[in-house]
């Protein structure tokens, strides 16, 4: 018994100096240290129009799930669409397309008409052609003061934050022109 504790004491403290040297050097889960080639310098200011047509026979947001009581739901709750709509200068839909908003939105809301939006700003024309901004959040679309936040982007858009306002400049039956002014400092 005394010899096999004398072969199995110097293979434990071998072993238990070999998990230690190999923990110390493995790296760190994180690490935070000052970022040398990006700092966020201008604040942007974009102003477009959002055209969410669901009528007729080219609309850009589509119905693609719902639940059971959605149909009966005075908010239409538990309703998710997927939109491709276009933005514009001005507020008809023949005016200049600037982009597309591509996302999702759902009703999350028992009680009003809230959306949460999940979407896309991809950019189609002029200095910030290519370019995507990312907006996610609630939009309670009955109210006249809502904001949306500007979560991240792409292009010149890189490490975007900011935040959007959404007005509603017209609906007609259950399409809707949406006004947008969007804060972007990137």
């Amino acid at each position: 018994m005394a010899s096999l504790s004398l072969v199995l004491l110097p293979l434990i403290f071998s072993t238990s100096l070999l998990l230690t040297v190999t923990v110390t050097q493995s790296e760190a889960y994180s690490k935070t240290k000052p970022f040398q080639g990006y700092k966020p310098e201008k604040l942007t200011q974009l102003h477009f129009y959002f055209h969410d047509v669901i009528s007729g026979d080219k609309p850009t947001t589509i119905r693609v799930a719902e639940a059971p009581g959605t149909n009966s739901s005075a908010t239409a709750f538990g309703v998710v669409t997927v939109a491709d709509c276009p933005l514009t200068e001005g507020p008809d839909m023949s005016s200049k397309e600037v982009g597309r908003a591509q996302g999702m939105y759902a009703s999350t809301d028992m009680k009003t008409f809230g959306f949460t939006m999940v979407f896309n700003l991809a950019f189609t024309e002029g200095e910030f052609n290519g370019s995507t901004v990312a907006m996610y959040g609630r939009n309670a679309i009955l109210l006249e003061g809502r904001e949306l936040p500007i979560i991240g982007g792409t292009g010149a858009f890189r490490f975007a934050r900011g935040y959007a306002l959404p007005k509603t400049y017209k609906i007609v039956g259950i399409d809707a022109v949406v006004e947008y002014n969007v804060f972007i400092w990137h």
